[in-house]
Order: structure tokens, then C-alpha cells, then sequence
């Protein structure tokens, strides 16, 4: 790169007044006549191969960490007591075969019922010094009050649910019933999906454990309780109906919860806690460890509209354990291609050895001792910080520890960078807040660059979402404009910086000839950019460690990595040194272990994002389409600018800037060119639009005649145009019609008339009456509720104007929801109802109405809302949905109305 021998002791003269350009003339000559060269240039080439190193580095990671799945094995190859995925696919073949089952269904029956006939034969094959209970249990009602996140202002109520359970108990074993691990997972699916992963798979690795369990158990401390729930679809009632009613929830010490937010791939830890036991247990004996504790800072933090089971059992029954998840494929969650085909050979495998290896180890050990109270739940994640690396080992390390750790290097960094200045000077405080302020800078450009274009490419694709069906557009769209801004941002400090050392050099280098003070200042610029780089990690490892972010021991590894590398090759804490260029080695060394930890992770981050793109807007209309650009374009940038920077320093001394520059266009064009020439379409028929469809009679109106129409709509960003006149029946789209779900509403949907009087009956429309006013004997208002036909509904209750309420069935006048404290959103407390076939349609609500006059605060003239559902598809529903899109797919959740939904009001009064 250069050649620089050692500089004669002639240049430590300190030359001023007139003379001094002469002097300068004479030195350059001298230091020519001594062979003396100082070149500050490196290839372009160079940058280039550092740049497809990393990304061919991270994709290294990604793949060994996440992609890299065991072979399946078959029952002869592991034997009776070991766990084999061919026997599990049995399973799954057989639950997809049932079609989509939700609470409620005939298929769901048959569903519960080879599972039930597949647990007892486990019970009569196994160990004779094992006892194995099966346990066939119905749960009348119940009523789920969690608060806090997706549950705040709600009540979930449920009735007529059955769960399967299997116990596996040492027959030997004194005390072993009275202490379980609860293994749990549901068998029920949305209405719009077969649920091949979720949560089918899950199942068939619960049943093939036991099976595998009930061979080893006679060795056993402990017993295994598997939980083959129903109703989580619905908001997670079966592990609640399970955990509040069933005679061995007492026995219970920590339980493990199974999930899937997509198809296949490695099962990896997402959620642990409080206690630390479990995820200790399984990092020391698991076989392939797939653990995150990213996923559980974003599910704490809200970022991730979603709950499982594990969250009944950690709040409710103040319950430790860990909760696991398949997690590719996450555009496919709970739509029609949640299918047999896209389940990955080895994901059960993976899943189950794992499973096996904790199980056998847990039972046998002692399990942890009582259970949390609901204030220490707030702690979760903050007892311990677990990772995987390439899914070969894991690590957990304790939260005190960590902090320890976190503030030790915090103090020690803050030493370091205050002696540097103190030893440089004002220069050097100069210097280092222009440092800081690149980093602003380069943060500014980036983000900038990138949703400039996020917007753009909103007006120049035919979708909002044009990535979602080739998540790796997403390097090729945005990573190009976030890496020019970020370029360009740090370039433009970079100038100010070599600007202002070549004005304020001190000691040795102030005497430096003219011709090399501008070459000496751009290396003096460059390093101080490099440590910028440490400055940003520091201030995210401060923030971090202040707010217990178990993520932060990445910001940790980003900090001290490069940090040791730079003091190794190239730090001196002497400000008359003259610089050098930075050497490769320093970047690669700096960058390997930051890179083995972390690119595996922000690639699966990446591809979460894009896939949860298909189920963005909560509701429709209310987002706009160029949300997810947005959405896109900063998190590459922060991407691009926490963990390019180094990378960037090396750039601004390049001979060919323009090459990086061409490199980086060209990919973004042959990016855009294959989403705009229709290369890469948004959607497929594997990766598809979530669009639903509705039958809607409306019966809120003052009209005795309810209005009827179908409704098309979609979480997915993007208008409907295209979709609605694929189908025809004519559809109008627009913001015209707003339709209120009670649960969420709809802003912009399409609609047709078409034969909408068709496949319902005005008996099918719910009644509410209000039965009795309040008297001055009693504070309580009378309201009865009849369902019809509906056994999922949602009753919205204005707490503006009632302050408190209860509910009983109507005919059994058992107590489903009592008095007592209520949360609310935006003055709603929402009720939602789900159960089978024998639950109740009639219901008494008591309410207890505000005293005062409400008028001046009063948000709505309406006192109840209420929508029923009904899983039946009317005739101009079934015509539709066949006429949709192969890209499109029905999308089901707890909050989504079924095919046919009724809505009805009652009035403030």
C-alpha cells in the first residue's frame, strides 16, 4: 500500500515566520533525497472484496446457524427410545388431512380424537415401570382477564372446550406426580389454514416425545405432562382453561410451550423465564441449541403483535420455562400455505432431539421450587442472556453478570477515550466531537438515501409490498441507496475532519512539509472515523445495559472486538506519531467474532420483517401503503451504518471511489429492474396476500331491515384494485363504506351487493334488549344477549358510560365474568367469546351505569356493539373466494370475523 521508512530526526524542528515556505521546500526535498514516501490510497478493489467477503461471510452464518437441519431419522435407526421424524410426519400428515379445524369444527373433533387414540397406545406400549394417564378433558367455561399488551381492555371468555393430556410417571418414584413438566402445544388452526406448522408439527413432536419418554421415564424424579390443547387460536383459553381448572395444574413446575409463526426450520428458544433453570438445563445438554434472546426483547417490547401459550403460563400460574418457535416461512403464517409441502425435512428432528435431550435431563433433576408472583414476571428475560452460535453451542449468562461485564467496559472505554484527549488536546476533543457528529451525520444520509426511494418505489410498483414473495430484493432495493447515503454522509465529515488536522497539527507533525501535512491529515481522519464506530456501539452497550436489553451483549461484542483489534495494530496514545493507513487485517480481525454472532441473526430479523409484511395493518386503511417501505428503508440503514462502518472508513481513501459507487447502482438497478419488469412478483401462490372475505349483515342502523354486503379486505398494504377486478362481482373499492368489526375496522375495503340477500336468515341476526332500567333499589341495568346460531362473537361495553358489569349464561345462570376492575381502551372494553358446539348463545349482562351527567365526555352514542360469526360460506362467498387470485389467501386470527358476520348496537339510552 506504501512504503514509509522512518523519518529523520531532522523533522522535529518547529519552523515559523517568513521562512517558513522555504524551509517547507528545503524539508520536502530532503525528505524526498532520503527516500521518504507517504501515500494515503487504497484499491477500490480492495473495498470490493471486503464487501462480498462480509456479505458471503454473513451469509455463511445464517446458513450454518439457521438453515443447517439433521437428517431425519426413522424408527429403526433411533429405536424405541429415541425420536424419530419420520414417525412424527405420520402424525402430521393425518392432523393436515382433517383441513382447517378451529374451535367449534367437526374436523377439530376428529382431530382431538386420533390424538386421544394415538396417546393410549402410547399408554399400552410403554415401560412397564412407567405409568402413563391419558385424560380426555372438557372444560365447561372460563374466563381469561390477562391485562397488559394484546389482552389490555379485553375479556376472553370461552366455553365447551376439550383437551387431550398424557401424564408419564416413574412408577417407582415417591413424590414424582406432585412435580411435572408441562410439555404444550394446540391442535385447533384458524378457519383458514390446514396448520401443517401451526401447530400440527408441533403436535406430532409432542406425541413422538411421549412416545420416546414413556420408554426412559422409570428412570425419572420427575413426571412429563403433554397438553394437546384447543382454543389458543382464540386467545390462548385452553392453556388458561387447563392451568385454572385441571386437577394437576398444582403439579406443575415449569412448563415448555411449543409454537409456530410460520412452517419448519430450526425450532428455536424465543421467550424464557424468570427463573433461569430451565434455559440453563437445556443449553447444557441440547444437540442442536436454537436460542435468541432478540426474539424476547422484541416480543417484550410490543414490536410483535402476537401471544402463545408460554405467556398464560408465565402470568397466570407464575410458571418459568421456555417457549420455542418455528419461525420460517413467516409469510405464510395462518393462511392457506401453512401446508404439508413447505414443512422442511429435519425441522422435527431438530425440534425433537432437542426436546428429548432437555426432557430426559429436567426429569431427573431437581426442578426449581415454587413458582413467581405476578410482580416477577415483569422480569422476564432479565435473569439471564442465552444465544446460540452456528447452532452448535449455546450460551447463558447471568443478568448480574452481564452487567457487570457491560459496566466494566462502559468505565474502561470512557477511561480510554478521556486519556486520548487528554493526551491530544484540544485538537483531539475537536476531533473526537466531529467523530460523534459522523456518526449523526452518516446516520442522517442513510436513512434519507433509503426512504427517499422507499417512496419512490411505492409510486413505481404495482404493489406496496414488491419484496415479500424474494426477501433478498430487500439487500438489492434498499441496501444500495442506505450504503451511498451512509457513504456520502461519513465522506462529508470525513472532509471537515482533514480539513481541520491539517490546520491544527501540533508538535512533530506541525513541521511536516506542505505536500505531506494534506496526506497526513486524511490518515489522521480516517482513524478518528474508525473509532467514531466504537463510539456508536458504546452509547447503544450504555443504553442497553441501563435498560436490561438482553440484546445488548451484541453491542458489547461490536465494541470490544474492533476496539482490540485497533489497539493491537495500530493504536498509540502518542499524538506526535505519524499515522499510517488502517490495514486490512485489522478489519477482518476486528469484524470475525461481531460477524459470527450477530449477521445469522440480523439476516432472520431481516426476513421476519419482510414477512410480517403480509399481516402489517391491524386495520385496514388506518396505515398508510408506504408504511413498510419505511419500515424497510431505516431498519437496513441501521443495518448498514452499525455494522458497515468500519468498512466505510476504508472508502474515503480509495483510489476509485466511483467503482464502489458503480457496484453499489448496479445493483440496485438490476434489483428494480427485475420487480418492475415483472421478474420478481410481490406474491405467489406460496407466498400469498392475505384478503379476506366477508358476508356482512348489518343491522346496526335505525332501519328495520339489516344491509347486507360482502366485504374484501386486506392486512396486507396495498390497495385492492387489482384483486377486485380479477373477481368480478362487482366490487367497488374505496373509503366509502366503514365497517366497524368491534374488534378492529376496516377503513378501506371493497364491496358488492351481488347476491348478497343469499345463505342467511333474519333469525340468524343477534338480539340485544335491555330488559330492566335502573331502579333506586338496585344499580344494576339488565341487558340479555342472544347469539343465535353464533358461538364466536365479540361484545364491545362503552366504560364511558358503564362503570361496571358482569355476565352469566342466560340458562345455567352460572357466573362467567364478575364484577370487578376492568381496563379499557379508548373508553371500550371489549368481550371476546369462543367455545364449541354445546356453548351457550344466551347471556345476561349486568351493567352498573356512571353516576353524573357523561354528555360532555360521551365518544359514542352507542352502549353495546356487538359482531357474531358463523363459519359458514353464503353462496356469493363461496363464488368469490374461488375467484380469487392464486396469489391471495384468507388469513385468520382471534380478532378476524369468520366468513359470515353479523353486526348489531344498542344505543345509549
Amino acid at each position: 500500500m506504501r512504503q514509509r521508512p522512518k523519518v529523520a530526526s531532522s523533522l522535529d524542528g518547529d519552523g515559523s515566520g517568513s521562512n517558513q515556505d522555504n524551509r517547507n521546500e528545503e524539508k520536502d526535498k530532503s525528505l524526498k533525497n532520503k527516500g521518504v514516501v507517504l501515500v494515503a490510497i487504497r484499491s477500490s478493489y480492495s473495498i470490493l472484496g471486503l464487501l462480498a467477503l462480509m456479505i458471503y461471510g454473513a451469509w455463511s452464518v445464517y446458513y450454518y446457524q439457521f438453515e443447517s437441519l439433521p437428517s431425519p431419522a426413522s424408527l429403526e435407526q433411533v429405536g424405541k427410545r429415541g425420536f424419530s421424524e419420520y414417525e412424527a410426519m405420520k402424525h402430521v400428515k393425518v392432523l393436515t388431512q382433517f383441513g382447517p379445524h378451529p374451535v367449534g369444527s367437526h374436523a377439530l373433533e376428529g382431530a382431538l380424537q386420533y390424538v386421544q387414540n394415538v396417546a393410549e397406545n402410547i399408554k399400552k406400549s410403554a415401560h412397564w415401570e412407567v405409568i402413563v394417564d391419558v385424560d380426555f378433558y372438557h372444560s365447561k367455561y372460563g374466563a381469561n382477564n390477562m391485562d397488559g399488551g394484546l389482552f389490555e381492555g379485553r375479556t376472553l371468555v370461552y366455553a365447551d372446550l376439550d383437551h387431550v393430556v398424557l401424564r408419564i410417571i416413574p412408577k417407582y418414584a415417591s413424590g414424582a406426580a406432585e412435580n411435572a413438566i408441562l410439555v404444550s402445544s394446540h391442535i385447533d388452526t384458524v378457519f383458514s389454514t390446514e396448520g401443517a406448522g401451526d401447530c400440527s408439527s408441533c403436535i406430532a413432536v409432542m406425541l413422538e416425545l411421549a412416545r420416546a419418554v414413556s420408554q426412559w421415564a422409570h428412570g425419572f424424579k420427575n413426571a412429563i405432562v403433554f397438553l394437546f390443547n384447543t382454543g389458543e387460536e382464540e386467545g390462548l383459553n385452553g392453556a388458561h382453561s387447563f392451568i385454572t381448572q385441571h386437577p394437576w395444574n398444582d403439579t406443575i413446575r415449569v412448563a415448555i410451550d411449543l409454537e409456530a409463526m410460520g412452517i419448519g426450520g430450526k425450532s428455536g428458544i424465543f421467550q424464557t423465564g424468570p427463573d433461569t433453570w430451565a434455559v440453563e438445563k437445556f443449553a447444557s445438554v441440547a444437540k442442536y441449541p436454537s436460542a435468541q434472546i432478540f426474539s424476547q426483547d422484541l416480543f417484550a417490547s410490543g414490536v410483535i403483535k402476537s401471544a402463545t401459550d408460554f405467556q398464560v403460563y408465565r402470568e397466570v400460574a407464575g410458571l418459568s420455562g421456555l417457549d420455542f418457535a418455528f419461525t420460517d416461512y413467516t409469510a405464510i403464517y395462518h393462511t392457506k400455505n401453512d401446508k404439508l409441502k413447505l414443512l422442511k425435512p429435519g425441522s422435527l428432528q431438530h425440534l425433537g432431539e432437542n426436546m428429548l435431550s432437555f426432557l430426559l435431563h429436567a426429569a431427573s433433576s431437581s426442578l426449581p421450587e415454587g413458582k413467581t408472583s405476578n410482580s416477577d414476571t415483569g422480569s422476564l428475560g432479565k435473569n439471564a442472556i442465552y444465544f446460540d452460535i452456528l447452532g452448535t453451542y449455546m450460551i447463558t449468562v447471568p443478568q448480574n453478570l452481564a452487567n457487570i461485564f457491560y459496566k466494566s467496559v462502559i468505565g474502561q472505554s470512557l477511561l480510554l477515550w478521556v486519556t486520548s484527549i487528554y493526551k491530544g488536546g484540544y485538537p483531539a476533543a475537536v476531533a473526537l466531537a466531529l467523530s460523534f457528529l459522523s456518526v449523526l451525520v452518516t446516520l442522517i444520509c442513510s436513512i434519507s438515501f433509503s426512504c427517499v426511494f422507499a417512496f419512490m418505489l411505492y409510486f413505481m410498483s404495482t404493489s406496496a409490498v414488491p419484496y415479500v414473495s424474494y426477501p433478498l430484493l430487500v439487500v438489492g432495493l434498499f441496501g444500495p441507496p442506505a450504503f451511498l447515503g451512509a457513504l456520502t454522509g461519513q465522506h462529508v465529515v470525513y472532509r471537515a475532519l482533514v480539513s481541520y488536522l491539517s490546520r491544527t497539527f501540533v508538535g512533530r507533525k506541525r513541521s511536516l512539509p506542505t505536500s505531506l501535512q494534506t496526506t497526513v491529515a486524511k490518515l489522521d481522519a480516517e482513524r478518528w472515523l474508525f473509532k467514531a464506530g466504537f463510539l456508536q456501539w458504546l452509547l447503544l452497550l450504555a443504553i442497553g445495559a441501563y435498560y436490561q436489553i438482553g440484546v445488548s451483549y451484541i453491542a458489547l461484542v461490536w465494541l470490544v472486538s474492533p476496539a482490540f483489534a485497533y489497539g493491537l495494530l495500530e493504536a498509540t496514545l502518542s499524538p506526535d506519531r505519524l499515522p499510517k493507513a488502517l490495514k486490512t487485517v485489522t478489519l477482518i480481525i476486528g469484524l470475525f467474532v461481531p460477524f459470527l454472532l450477530s449477521s445469522g441473526v440480523v439476516i432472520r430479523l431481516s426476513a421476519t420483517i419482510v414477512g410480517y409484511a403480509v399481516r402489517l395493518v391491524r386495520n385496514p386503511g388506518s396505515t398508510p401503503d408506504w408504511a413498510m417501505n419505511l419500515i424497510v428503508a431505516v431498519f437496513v440503514s441501521m443495518v448498514v451504518c452499525l455494522m458497515l462502518w468500519h468498512l466505510l472508513c476504508y472508502v474515503h481513501i480509495s483510489d476509485k471511489k466511483l467503482l464502489v459507487v458503480i457496484a453499489a447502482s448496479s445493483l440496485f438497478l438490476l434489483s428494480l429492474a427485475a420487480v418492475l419488469g415483472g421478474f420478481a412478483p410481490p406474491f405467489t401462490e406460496d407466498t400469498a396476500r392475505a384478503v379476506n372475505v366477508v358476508h356482512v349483515v348489518d343491522a346496526t342502523g335505525t332501519s328495520p331491515d339489516p344491509v347486507s354486503y360482502i366485504s374484501m379486505f386486506s392486512g396486507t398494504p396495498g390497495n385492492l384494485i387489482k384483486e377486485a377486478d380479477h373477481v368480478g362481482e362487482g366490487f367497488v373499492c374505496g373509503r366509502d363504506r366503514y365497517i366497524d368489526f368491534v374488534t378492529f375496522s376496516a377503513n378501506y375495503s371493497c364491496w358488492t351487493t351481488k347476491n348478497a340477500e343469499m345463505g342467511w336468515l333474519k333469525l340468524d341476526i343477534p338480539v340485544i334488549h335491555l330488559q330492566k332500567h335502573s331502579e333506586t333499589d338496585s344499580p344494576e341495568t339488565l341487558i340479555t344477549i342472544d347469539t343465535k346460531a353464533s358461538t364466536r362473537w365479540s361484545l364491545a361495553i362503552n366504560t364511558i358510560e358503564i362503570e361496571d358489569f358482569k355476565m352469566k349464561d342466560a340458562e345455567s345462570t352460572d357466573e362467567l365474568i364478575p364484577y370487578g376492575k376492568k381496563s379499557s381502551i379508548d373508553g371500550w372494553h371489549i368481550i371476546q367469546f369462543s367455545g364449541g358446539k354445546k356453548s351457550p348463545t344466551k347471556f345476561i349482562l349486568s351493567v352498573v351505569f356512571r353516576t353524573g351527567n357523561t354528555t360532555e365526555k360521551r365518544k359514542s352514542d352507542q352502549l353495546l356493539r356487538l359482531r357474531t360469526d358463523v363459519n359458514r360460506l353464503t353462496p356469493p362467498v363461496d363464488t368469490i373466494i374461488a375467484k380469487l387470485p392464486r396469489w391471495c389467501s384468507p388469513f385468520g386470527k382471534s380478532t378476524s370475523p369468520l366468513t359470515l358476520a353479523f353486526l348489531t348496537s344498542l344505543p345509549v339510552v
